[in-house]
């Protein structure tokens, strides 16, 4: 079956200026919606937005540190008053500080929970209105909220205890969603990497970084066009049709 088009559509991404998100927003482009690209990197949002016109798509820019509750609020509020709709909210933006709970930096935790979780929190319970709007109204009848979690969200492992568990908070928050919303015809569903070489190592400190060359450094890992990919199949699905879960490891990932 062909890939439903997104013509006359709007997404949100947030964490679009690199990785998943980034490569999220070109696939969109492509399939014809018109979207806003949010993240705190002004210089590769431009640059991401000059290839998005390359494409002939319409993209708002939105630099915003969605973990400020105000940040996440005006990205939903511009991004309706640029496009006039919201069809598709993407939570991508996210961080990863593995490490053991023994003597962690405290700090490392609140900026995974804050950035992880709340953030993803506000920006959903901001974009609902509009959604269950774009689903009542909108020609295609049916809104998407696509939260970016991780195999983190199935798997705890040792010295990576506080991922995990804004994974797992991601993964229950967004089944809870997807329960209450469903029969409003707005689809709650999650995109769950495995290794994927994106930026997202590069933030630990050098020893974890060490730590995770070990464990994936021999196998091929996934790219982000392939997560991308695997969003807008969630999201081009007939409207009758709601893809829950998807789990996307690299072949040679065990586990």
């Amino acid at each position: 079956m062909a890939t439903e088009r997104l013509d006359t559509t709007v997404a949100l991404i947030t964490g679009a200026s690199s990785g998943i998100g980034e490569a999220a927003a070109l696939a969109f482009a492509a399939a014809g919606a018109s979207v806003a690209v949010a993240a705190r990197r002004r210089e590769r949002l431009d640059d991401l937005s000059g290839r998005i016109h390359q494409l002939g798509g319409k993209v708002l820019v939105i630099e915003a540190d969605v973990t400020d509750e105000t940040a996440a609020r005006s990205a939903v509020a511009r991004t309706v008053a640029e496009f006039g709709r919201l069809d598709t909210l993407v939570n991508n933006a996210g961080v990863m500080l593995l490490g053991p709970i023994v003597d962690a930096d405290p700090g490392e935790w609140k900026r995974m929970i804050d950035l992880n979780v709340t953030a993803l929190l506000h920006t959903t319970h901001v974009a609902l209105p509009h959604l269950l709007n774009a689903a009542e109204t909108s020609p295609r009848r049916v809104a998407d909220v696509v939260n970016i979690s991780s195999v983190a969200g199935r798997v705890a492992r040792s010295g990576s205890g506080v991922y995990n568990a804004s994974k797992w908070a991601v993964n229950a928050f967004s089944e809870s969603l997807r329960q209450e919303i469903t029969r409003r015809h707005v689809r709650v569903s999650l995109v769950e990497p495995g290794a994927v070489s994106t930026e997202l190592a590069s933030h630990n400190r050098p020893e974890i970084r060490e730590m995770m060359q070990q464990r994936f450094g021999s196998i091929e890992r996934l790219h982000a066009d392939d997560i991308a990919e695997a969003i807008l199949y969630v999201v081009t699905r007939p409207r009758h049709v709601a893809i829950n879960e998807i789990l996307v490891r690299p072949t040679e990932q065990e586990a």
